[in-house]
């Protein structure tokens, strides 16, 4: 399910040192669908432009695709990711190349800037936030402030965007202290517990000389609280953390991104989040999984079971069920969060009845969207508390981990309520008509999940049979709204005696009304409510509607197709002819009429009824029946039953193509005995 940026552009205008200043030599840009594959869609976006720019002969172009990418990357990684956790919309994704200040005429920086539309609150800087509702934790901007020259936040109507400026990058990196050159400073890490930069709350423009910058030598600073207890700092003795203090920190972050957005289990998730702590920043780890359910009244006696403990990892495996054991007996209470003001984990006690004595344990609550899904326990023998450069990277960890949980239950909600619909979508069983023999192949995309082609074949009384094969607009839950009034109305209609022209002027003006009202509001069920310049949205059908009257000798067929591949006639001589002449869709036009076509199927002829899934196989630039290739794989199967050449026409579909089909196949077959 990775997610594909829906648009993107990228411009490239050569300008060199003569280029008027501000004047964009490079960029590109895309919008993201905002999910949880959104920040790796991001980083795959800014590497690529990065790379392919360092080829194109500018001052000191060589380095974007060194550290600078590298830093890039990390920045647009954590901008990203902050839209989706705080906003939920789609992104808009800005990379280009600026001219530096007018005193380096040779050199380029980098300009990032990640758009969302959810402006309501304000990208956290460090400073303490006001208690509401959804506690979120992180860093938030720390992260990009530190590898960022200049950084800021720019709010228009329905829009907010976040950008950072990168570089300078120049030829002679010996006379800019702060270009990326190859014996440039490494921006320093900075710690949860040092104080957020000052730099980036205003709306300056990103190609505007900066107001404050954050570097590794750093300019503005707050003192630590009065009162409080010096920053607990990594002692060596703790293996291994070290690796992760500085620029490895945040590459650790972004490659965990990666790993956990791929995933659609939330057992799964939980269980990569202990190999990635385990033992890399812990002795052990803890995952509590918790829903609605389980949390309500959990703790007085009144509600739920609880959280479910899905995860133990402890370094040492002849640990584990022990640690187990001792953790199920009192775990983190769900309707208690360990912060109430969301400023950060809090101790939890230390299972000394597993573990022995003598270690530090921290809980973190796991919250995504608003709504709490489980908590993370690590715990560490022979410390005293936590070093703060710990405790803020597994923070971060911890929102990702979040992210990637709510996503996988988003995931399953809709493979279940997808299973419901198709169950409930498609016949029991097909009708039997006397002196016809029916065989069928339905092939959704996505085995399980509701398809957007459906067929019918049912009795209508009065010594007629009605058959349907068609293909909504879209797919998933929308796509399965349409059909789910498609389907009983043509029955009905049927029923009451409508002719087959009458049924399609029917059906087309209900697609026009009732259909797209419910399929909207079956695509904000699942996905939220629509943009400010989103409406409702067309919701069309190609449909092959057909009535079926037996009589001595054959089976009359009135039959019409909107906007839907022809049927195909096969005679027993193995001659092929179309069947229909092609008519519009349904849903398209308000005033369209309807015509319909009869013919006489005698014995030994074939109706060969297919969606577009068929047609329109692909294998390159070529479809299945490009050069009529339907009708001759037809003529080939002269002879055969209705059975075999349902069985024939599918195998020849999925050989056509090294690559499984691309979209949902139904073919239908009617055969006169």
């Amino acid at each position: 399910m990775g997610v594909i940026p829906t648009q993107r552009e990228t411009v490239y205008r050569p300008g060199g040192a003569s280029a008027r200043p501000g004047e964009l030599p490079a960029r590109t840009r895309a919008t993201l669908a905002g999910g949880s594959h959104a920040p790796g869609a991001a980083r795959d976006l800014v590497h690529a432009a990065l790379t392919e720019w360092s080829g194109l002969g500018l001052p000191g172009g060589e380095h974007l695709a060194g550290r600078l990418a590298e830093d890039a990357v990390l920045v647009v990684s954590e901008l990203v990711t902050n839209a989706v956790v705080h906003a939920g919309t789609d992104i808009d994704l800005v990379c280009r190349l600026c001219l530096a200040e007018d005193d380096e005429p040779e050199a380029y920086a980098v300009v990032v800037e990640v758009s969302d539309h959810h402006p309501s609150r304000a990208p956290r800087d460090g400073t303490p936030e006001p208690p509401h509702d959804t506690p979120e934790y992180g860093r938030g901007l720390q992260l990009v402030a530190t590898l960022a020259e200049a950084w800021g936040v720019t709010y228009r109507r329905g829009t907010k965007t976040v950008w950072a400026r990168l570089g300078p990058i120049a030829e002679n990196t010996a006379n800019a202290g702060q270009a990326y050159g190859d014996d440039a400073p490494m921006p320093a890490y900075t710690a949860p517990a040092a104080a957020a930069p000052t730099a980036g709350t205003g709306t300056a423009r990103p190609d505007a000389a900066p107001a404050a910058r954050t570097t590794s030598t750093g300019t503005d600073t707050a003192p630590a609280t009065a009162g409080t207890d010096a920053p607990a700092r990594l002692p060596a003795s703790v293996p291994h953390a070290r690796d992760w203090l500085g620029r490895g920190a945040l590459s650790f972050l972004a490659e965990a991104s990666d790993l956990l957005a791929g995933q659609l289990d939330e057992d799964l998730v939980a269980a990569l989040t202990g190999q990635l702590l385990v033992p890399r920043l812990a002795d052990w780890c803890a995952v509590w999984l918790e829903d609605e359910l389980s949390a309500r009244g959990w703790g007085d006696g009144t509600g739920g079971p609880g959280p479910r403990l899905a995860r133990v990892c402890h370094a040492g495996e002849h640990h584990t069920e022990e640690l187990r054991r001792t953790l199920e007996k009192d775990p983190p209470h769900p309707s208690h969060p360990p912060d109430a003001a969301g400023s950060g984990p809090t101790a939890f006690p230390w299972p000394a009845e597993a573990l022995g004595p003598g270690g530090s344990a921290l809980a973190y609550r796991l919250i995504a969207g608003g709504r709490p899904l489980g908590t993370l326990v690590i715990g560490r023998a022979g410390l005293l508390r936590f070093p703060d450069e710990i405790t803020g990277l597994v923070e971060d960890l911890g929102r990702r981990v979040a992210l990637a949980i709510g996503a996988a239950r988003q995931y399953a909600r809709q493979v279940t309520i997808s299973a419901v619909l198709q169950r409930g979508l498609l016949p029991g069983a097909v009708a039997e008509i006397p002196g016809l023999r029916s065989a069928l192949v339905y092939e959704p995309r996505e085995q399980g999940g509701p398809s957007g082609d459906f067929y019918d074949l049912f009795p209508a009384g009065h010594g007629r049979w009605c058959f349907a094969v068609g293909d909504v607009q879209g797919k998933g839950p929308e796509a399965a709204v349409v059909i789910g009034l498609a389907r009983p109305w043509l029955r009905l209609l049927a029923r009451e005696g409508y002719g087959v022209p009458d049924v399609l002027d029917r059906l087309n003006q209900l697609l026009l009304d009732d259909a797209t009202e419910a399929a909207d509001a079956a695509a904000r069920a699942f996905v939220g409510p629509a943009g400010p310049a989103d409406g409702p949205q067309t919701r069309f059908l190609s449909l092959l509607y057909g009535e079926l009257v037996p009589f001595d000798g054959g089976v009359r067929c009135t039959l019409a197709s909107a906007g839907h591949p022809l049927p195909l006639l096969l005679g027993p001589d193995g001659t092929v002819a179309t069947a229909a002449h092609p008519q519009t869709l349904l849903g398209v036009v308000e005033d369209a009429t309807y015509t319909s076509e009869t013919l006489e199927l005698r014995p030994g002829d074939t109706l060969l009824c297919v969606t577009d899934g068929v047609t329109e196989r692909r294998s390159g630039p070529r479809q299945f029946d490009d050069g009529d290739g339907l009708a001759l794989a037809l003529a080939g199967c002269a002879g055969l039953d209705a059975d075999l050449i349902a069985e024939r026409v599918r195998d020849l579909v999925h050989a056509f193509g090294d690559d499984p089909p691309e979209d949902d196949l139904a073919l239908l077959v009617l055969q006169t005995e």
